[in-house]
C-alpha cells in the first residue's frame, strides 16, 4: 500500500493557506450580517444598495463554500486512506491517488487568488483593443487578440460583452470596446494592458513577406454607479451616426451609435451594441467614468505611466510580448520572460500562463 502522508499533509498545509488568504474566519462573519441585511423587507427601496450587498454576500459566500468543500474533500481523502492503509487493502489507491490529484490541481487554481493585492482586482473589466503600426496586417492583428481575449475570458466562465467595433479598411478591425465580466476579471487582464507585437508571414503580401504588426489593449476596472465620478454634461461633445460592423442583431437599422469625447481630457468611447441611442449613451456614459476614474487615480499615485499601461508608440520598443510565428513558432512576455511554442493553443486563449507569470512578477517587485 502506497504512503500518502505527505502529500495529505501538503494538502492540509496549502488549504490551511487558502483559510489564511481569503480570510474565511472574517468571510464567516461577514457573511452572516450580508445575510441579515439582505432578509430586510426594505431591502429593495434602496436598489443600488440591495444590489450591492447581494453582490457582496455573493462572493463572501462562495469563498466560504469553496474552503469548506476542499476541507470536506481532503477529510475524505484522508479517511479512506487510513482505512485502506489499516486493512492493508491496496485497491483504494488509485481513488486515492485521483482525490488527492483533483485537491492538487483545484488548489493549484484558487492560489492564483492570493498574488491579487489590487483594489479593484474583484472588478468587471473594461477592454478596448487598438491597431497600432502595420497597416492591415496591424488591423487583422487587432481583430485576432479581440478573438483571443473573447475566448480566454469565456474559458473562464465570464461573460463578454461587445460594446463597439470598428472595423478596418481592408480587414480585421481598427478597435474594439468589450467588457468581460466576472470575479477577477480586471485582476487577471490588468497585466495584459499595453503593446503586443506579431511576426508572421503576411497574408495581404503578395510576395509572402514577413511582416510585423502591432496592436494594443488597454482595461480599466468597471465601477458601480454610486462610484462614479460628476461629469459635467457641459464638457462633454455627443455624436450619433448609424451602427456598423460586427455586432448585434440591431446595428445598421438607425442613427443609434453614440460617440462622446470628454472636452477637457480628449477621452473618447463609443457605444453602438445597444438597441436604442438612449442605451447606446448610457453604456458610453459608464465607460467614460470608468476611464475618468482611472485617470484621478493615476494622478493621486503620481505613476501615470505605469498606472496607464504604456501609453506609448504602438510599435517597435514598446511591445509586453510578443508573437513568432515565422520563422519559429514562441510568444514571449518581455517582462517576466515566460515563453510557449505552442502560439496556436495562446491564439486560442490559453493565457492562464501569462497571467500567473505576470502576477507572481508583479510582487516580486512590490516586495523588493
Amino acid at each position: 500500500m502506497r504512503d500518502f502522508s505527505d502529500e495529505i499533509a501538503d494538502l492540509a498545509r496549502r488549504i490551511a493557506e487558502a483559510h489564511k488568504y481569503l480570510h474565511i474566519d472574517e468571510a464567516r462573519t461577514r457573511l452572516a450580517d450580508l445575510e441579515e441585511q439582505a432578509s430586510a423587507p426594505d431591502l429593495w427601496d434602496d436598489a443600488d444598495r440591495a444590489r450591492k450587498v447581494t453582490s457582496e454576500m455573493s462572493s463572501v459566500r462562495e469563498d466560504v463554500e469553496l474552503v469548506d468543500e476542499l476541507e470536506r474533500r481532503l477529510s475524505d481523502v484522508k479517511t479512506l486512506f487510513e482505512m485502506a492503509r489499516d486493512e492493508d487493502d491496496a485497491s483504494f489507491e488509485s481513488e486515492i491517488a485521483e482525490g488527492i490529484g483533483g485537491l492538487a490541481r483545484d488548489l493549484d487554481k484558487l492560489e492564483l487568488r492570493a498574488l491579487f493585492s489590487g483594489e479593484h482586482d474583484e472588478r468587471d473589466a473594461i477592454c478596448e483593443v487598438h491597431s497600432g503600426a502595420g497597416g492591415t496586417d496591424a488591423q487583422d492583428w487587432t481583430q485576432m487578440l479581440l478573438r483571443m481575449y473573447t475566448r480566454w475570458a469565456q474559458s473562464k466562465g465570464f461573460e463578454v460583452e461587445l460594446d463597439e467595433v470598428q472595423e478596418g479598411q481592408e480587414a480585421g478591425i481598427t478597435s474594439a470596446t468589450f467588457i468581460v465580466k466576472g470575479r477577477y476579471a480586471y485582476g487577471m487582464l490588468e497585466g495584459e494592458r499595453g503593446v503586443h507585437r506579431l511576426i508572421r508571414i503576411s497574408p495581404f503580401d503578395a510576395n509572402a513577406r514577413r511582416q510585423t504588426a502591432f496592436a494594443s489593449l488597454d482595461c480599466v476596472p468597471a465601477l458601480e454607479q454610486a462610484e462614479q465620478p460628476e461629469i459635467d454634461q457641459n464638457d462633454l461633445r455627443i455624436d450619433t451616426y448609424r451602427s456598423s460592423g460586427a455586432g448585434g442583431q440591431h446595428v445598421n437599422v438607425t442613427d443609434s451609435a453614440v460617440r462622446i469625447t470628454h472636452l477637457p481630457t480628449g477621452v473618447v468611447v463609443s457605444c453602438q451594441n445597444e438597441r436604442s441611442q438612449l442605451q447606446n449613451r448610457a453604456k458610453a456614459m459608464q465607460i467614460l467614468a470608468a476611464r475618468l476614474a482611472e485617470r484621478q487615480r493615476e494622478e493621486q499615485r503620481k505613476e501615470l505611466v505605469r498606472l496607464s499601461g504604456d501609453k506609448q508608440d504602438v510599435a517597435f520598443g514598446n511591445q509586453i510580448r510578443t508573437y513568432t510565428l515565422a520563422p519559429y513558432q514562441l510568444v514571449k512576455d518581455e517582462r517576466t520572460r515566460y515563453e510557449t511554442g505552442n502560439v496556436q493553443a495562446v491564439l486560442d486563449g490559453d493565457l492562464d500562463g501569462f497571467i500567473e507569470s505576470y502576477l507572481q512578477w508583479r510582487r516580486s517587485r512590490n516586495s523588493t
